[in-house]
């Protein structure tokens, strides 16, 4: 056999061995998808762009190159559809730039570094989605990386999914909060909880917001503690306590009854607008209530009316 002959006999030995690579990261995949059936986002690797959504950072730094740890590159700008969790390939279309890549591997040959964002000690793929997923199939520790840097408060786990992260995040804004503002031992309210980011902000600004009109009517400035219970007892609880005497959360499943006070006051502030200053905070509620909520409340609200009417004409048959 010439050198030549032996040459393409080793290229087409690569070619099988990167094929059968391709095809056992491939059935590895599809066992995934069937074992996660029932939690999906399991299995689905994360997107950057859903990620910078939720954690909204501020700036970004230029790392440079960087030996990254391949076990925690996460998720992908672009090309999160393409692979799984564990970034393995999901679909066929994948298999002939797998392939190529794979057989550098094999050869020794080395590829350019892979571009990366990190945030929350965590990495994103801007490029080279493919040699990553060669890397992780055949259990490479590291990666040389060009590194770009995005800031957060949030640390991210490798195996998070997307609805774990926001409740990460919501768990780091109820405790800055709640430490800033001393809410907690001001109020003994420790359920002040919400299903979306940025509503600790809303409330905090409502705070304030009444601790201005507070001050309108005083000699001296009122302290924000004495603002925030003012606030609590005067304005938040009221409405909490409507919010539960219409059964109101019925109507919205899945949201809490502070939720429900963020949208019922910039509701009440669209009335009031709308129809004079006087229109009732329990009116808003109502009108709120019945144009976005779900008829099963509503239904429900219905009948336990008529119940209690039912139980009230019984008693005073009763008395009669």
């Amino acid at each position: 056999m010439s050198l030549h002959q032996d040459d393409e006999y080793q290229d087409h030995i690569l070619q099988v061995q990167a094929a059968e690579d391709f095809s056992r990261a491939r059935n590895k995949a599809i066992l995934s998808r069937i074992q996660h059936f029932m939690h999906r986002d399991k299995d689905q690797l994360l997107s950057f762009n859903d990620v910078k959504e939720i954690l909204k950072p501020r700036n970004q730094v230029y790392r440079g190159m960087q030996v990254v740890p391949v076990k925690l590159i996460v998720g992908s700008e672009g090309r999160y559809r393409d692979f799984n969790k564990f970034f393995l390939p999901r679909a066929e279309h994948l298999r002939r730039r797998w392939e190529r890549v794979d057989q550098a591997r094999l050869k020794e040959i080395t590829l350019p570094a892979i571009q990366l964002y990190e945030i929350g000690g965590v990495y994103f793929v801007r490029d080279g989605n493919h040699r990553v997923s060669v890397a992780k199939a055949q259990g490479i520790e590291s990666i040389d990386a060009e590194v770009t840097s995005l800031s957060s408060e949030i640390t991210i786990t490798p195996s998070q999914t997307v609805d774990e992260l926001r409740e990460s995040l919501l768990e780091y804004e109820k405790k800055i909060f709640y430490e800033k503002t001393q809410f907690g031992e001001l109020t003994r309210d420790y359920e002040l909880d919400f299903t979306a980011a940025g509503r600790y902000d809303v409330i905090y600004n409502h705070i304030l917001v009444h601790k201005y009109y507070l001050n309108q009517h005083v000699v001296g400035e009122i302290p924000f503690s004495d603002a925030l219970v003012s606030w609590y007892n005067n304005v938040y609880d009221p409405i909490i306590q409507i919010i539960k005497d219409e059964w109101i959360e019925l109507n919205f499943p899945g949201y809490t009854a502070s939720d429900l006070y963020v949208w019922i006051v910039k509701h009440w502030d669209f009335l009031k607008k709308k129809y004079g200053v006087y229109y009732s905070l329990t009116k808003a509620a109502r009108d709120f209530t019945m144009t976005y909520g779900k008829s099963q409340g509503r239904f429900f609200r219905f009948l336990t009316a008529l119940i209690d009417g039912l139980w009230h004409f019984s008693e005073k048959t009763k008395e009669k």
